[in-house]
């Protein structure tokens, strides 16, 4: 199994992803389907374009036969999934796009994948299919029952159920996996690590929902992608793996951990109405992965998050041109 179609190869997850395994694995082919929409972007993927071993196609997994000729030109033996829409807030303000890319477009992935007989279907999801944790104890096993809260992991959980039910009906050989938040370089700025950032290098006030009580479990975008790589490896199939770091910060410390990395003063923060249904916590227990595949996030918050920060201030042009394209849609 060397040909391995990667979808959302050009997002956030998906280009650390195929530049590891492009490093990781010298026998594989990658070949990545993106439909480069506001998040994804092919400046990701420059060191390496030029690669033999790498191919890339700017296409809407919905497209159901753009999807076949790929197949029939690349013959992917493994899939990877991880093309998604994934801002919780735009899911509140139009869910439709939300539902063709994470679910549709999931189907039509699962259809060509047991059309032309994978090996392998590893479906990357989420942390918040689970909900909510109402307090600060307990953390989600993969047996916690799905309770989405927003459009955003409603498509989510969707989607796995399909994936689910591909594996219950037609044998498909099929793992999961459930990262907790992703943060790190090349994270696209509408997120709140690099909302807070691009706002307090500006002295801009520094929206914060609520009080800032909320807690998030921060996992760094080079584990993950080592997660998502091990459990398309060893993961057994049909099984799911939460993907933690145990690094839980509530929101409002996170927001001051950035303004001290960079020098600023904590009354740039502006506390603004809280998002409808969010979500006060999310903790995910990560004993499975470490048990069964042995991978644990390498990477602490603080060493992390002040990598993070150096990036963007170096590469502060990329996030302007971001922000412009944020203004604009």
């Amino acid at each position: 199994m060397n040909r391995i179609l990667i979808s959302g190869g050009a997002g956030f997850i998906g280009a650390n992803l195929v530049k590891l395994l492009l490093e990781w694995e010298p026998e594989w082919k990658i070949v990545v389907a993106d439909a480069l929409t506001y998040a994804g972007d092919k400046k990701r993927l420059e060191e390496i374009s030029d690669n033999p071993r790498f191919s890339f196609y700017q296409v809407d997994i919905t497209q159901k036969e753009k999807m076949r000729e790929i197949w029939e030109r690349e013959k992917p033996q493994g899939v990877i999934h991880l093309a998604a829409e994934s801002h919780v807030d735009r899911s509140i303000k139009d869910p439709s796009p939300f539902i063709l890319t994470n679910v549709l477009g999931t189907e039509v992935l699962l259809e060509l994948s047991l059309e032309f007989g994978v090996s392998r279907f590893l479906h990357v999801s989420t942390d918040e299919v689970y909900g909510e944790l109402k307090d600060k104890e307990g953390k989600f096993t993969e047996e916690h029952p799905l309770a989405p809260s927003s459009p955003y992991s409603a498509s989510k959980a969707g989607g796995e159920l399909l994936v689910k039910a591909y594996e219950r009906t037609f044998n498909l050989p099929i793992v999961i996996v459930r990262p907790s938040n992703n943060y790190g370089p090349w994270q696209y700025p509408e997120k709140l690590i690099p909302v807070v950032i691009w706002q307090a290098l500006h002295h801009q006030p520094v929206p914060v929902y609520g009080r800032g009580e909320n807690w998030r479990e921060w996992l760094y975008v080079e584990d993950c992608a080592q997660g998502i790589y091990t459990a398309f490896l060893k993961g057994r199939e049909g099984e799911i793996y939460n993907l933690g770091s145990g690094e839980e910060r509530q929101n409002l410390d996170t927001v001051k951990t950035i303004l001290s990395l960079l020098g600023e003063k904590e009354d740039l923060i502006q506390f603004v109405p809280d998002r409808p249904g969010h979500d006060f916590r999310y903790s995910l227990d990560s004993q499975k992965a470490e048990r069964e595949l042995n991978w644990r996030a390498k990477t602490k918050f603080a060493e992390g998050i002040k990598k993070t920060v150096d990036w963007y201030i170096k590469n502060i042009k990329w996030v302007e041109e971001k922000i412009k394209e944020i203004n604009s849609l």
